[in-house]
């Protein structure tokens, strides 16, 4: 009899988040902008989920949501089974202290004010509980994992690089040993050669900590490198999920196919036949109906147009909302 799995770290279950489009005197909500429409995944201990899609998609809102930075419209956060959408304030400083963020630009998520040691030390001294010496060793040490000499306590920001205070912003969210990091396009605003070393710090983390990684980004360059599981999100929806192997050699949604071969092939005398898509991301505020991404659809049919197709598993951890896969084909779309 085969063991069973071990729960996730992170569920996250039927997540909405809609702002309101107030207008008037009175500020009547007149629309919403359905940025975040019922996502649902789940990361498992000392792996990566990459959240892909085009800007404006909503994967940045799914980031915030499960850091209690907005509210959620509806839908569950759970952490280590605990339903955090419903923590008071009290109780999500204590949460906080297992799901770190990651920012995605390096020069302003850190205070130019502050040197590098009162920095990574500021969330232990938030949450409290640490003497002041014993809070300089646990920097120094964190600094170190990172990479860094000692000497950077006392320095500024503007003192480093681009990709070491990208480290900074690691070091600063494993200072309190979390569990989760959420990593919001971590290493987009980096030179391609500080990217791979920034990547591979956080894959050799991963492995020493058993860290579990939600990874927003929209290069699948980078997804390819880092990734475990991946999540293809159009329009405030997940399209597509599956283990990163399967999606790259066989993408099942139109729009991750589309996606894939609009990333760039690192051999220039390459070619390969391209699944272009037309036409503008519709507005989060009206979503067309049926399937939301059947407007730049090529392979769209009537039943697209009109009934919105659910997140089905169409083979072992292998989920897709598309009507044309319902049968469970793996071959590729045919117009």
């Amino acid at each position: 009899m085969s063991a069973a799995a071990p729960p996730p770290v992170l569920a996250v279950e039927g997540l909405r988040k809609h702002f309101p489009i107030e207008r008037g005197l009175l500020r009547r909500a007149t629309a919403h902008v359905r940025a975040v429409d019922d996502v649902s995944f789940a990361i498992e201990r000392g792996t990566t989920l990459c959240l892909v899609g085009e800007s404006g998609c909503g994967k940045s809102t799914v980031g915030k949501l499960i850091l209690r930075f907005l509210q959620p419209t509806a839908g569950r956060v759970t952490l280590g089974g605990v339903d955090v959408t419903r923590l008071d304030e009290q109780a999500m400083r204590g949460y906080r202290r297992h799901v770190q963020m990651v920012f995605q630009d390096p020069y302003a998520s850190l205070n130019p004010r502050l040197t590098a040691g009162t920095i990574v030390g500021e969330p232990l001294e938030n949450f409290g509980g640490m003497a002041a010496g014993e809070r300089a060793d646990r920097v120094a040490a964190v600094l170190a994992r990172v990479g860094l000499r000692a000497d950077a306590m006392r320095k500024f920001p503007f003192e480093f690089s681009g990709g070491q205070r990208q480290r900074l912003g690691i070091a600063r969210a494993l200072v309190v040993s979390p569990s989760v990091i959420v990593a919001d396009e971590p290493v987009s605003a980096l030179d391609v050669s500080v990217q791979a070393q920034v990547l591979n710090l956080m894959a050799d983390l991963q492995d020493e900590l058993k860290l579990a990684y939600l990874f927003i980004s929209h290069d699948l360059g980078v997804v390819e490198h880092i990734g475990h599981r991946v999540a293809v999100m159009y329009l405030g929806r997940l399209v597509e999920m599956a283990e990163k192997e399967a999606l790259f050699a066989a993408p099942l949604h139109p729009y991750t196919q589309a996606l894939i071969d609009a990333a760039p092939l690192p051999d220039p005398h390459a070619r390969r036949r391209r699944l272009v898509i037309e036409g503008d991301v519709p507005s989060p505020i009206d979503p067309p109906p049926g399937c939301r991404f059947h407007t730049r659809c090529p392979f769209a049919v009537s039943r697209c147009r009109t009934e919105e197709p659910a997140l089905r598993e169409t083979a072992p951890g292998r989920l897709v909302a598309c009507h044309l896969r319902e049968d469970g084909s793996m071959a590729p779309l045919a117009g």
